[in-house]
């Protein structure tokens, strides 16, 4: 029984030790990266951010329009922002901002 014992203390010992590592969402990225804003017009975001490398038509109803940055996906309903992200990507390969 001794046994058994000791050999699960050993199995279960190292889960104790377990860290948990919380980055709240407001935090994540990359410092000096501003995404473009919800409620910003297609032209204000191309004035602010430069031309996107790509930029996709509109699909659905009501039509969402995507445009991809290096660093950056800006989804668009109508002509107003509705969200921007991010890129996955290691932080190492984002480009520096040059604004």
């Amino acid at each position: 029984m001794k046994l058994l014992s000791l050999l699960l203390l050993l199995i279960l010992a190292p889960l104790t030790l377990a860290e948990e590592i919380a980055i709240p969402i407001g935090n994540q990225g990359i410092n000096g990266l501003n995404l473009p804003k919800k409620g910003l017009t297609m032209t204000q975001v191309e004035s602010e951010h430069g031309a996107a490398a790509v930029k996709h038509d509109a699909t659905g109803q009501p039509p969402i329009t995507r445009w991809e940055y290096d660093n950056y996906i800006v989804y668009f309903e109508g002509d107003r922002v509705i969200h921007s992200v991010l890129r996955h990507k290691p932080k190492a390969q984002y480009q520096t901002p040059s604004n």
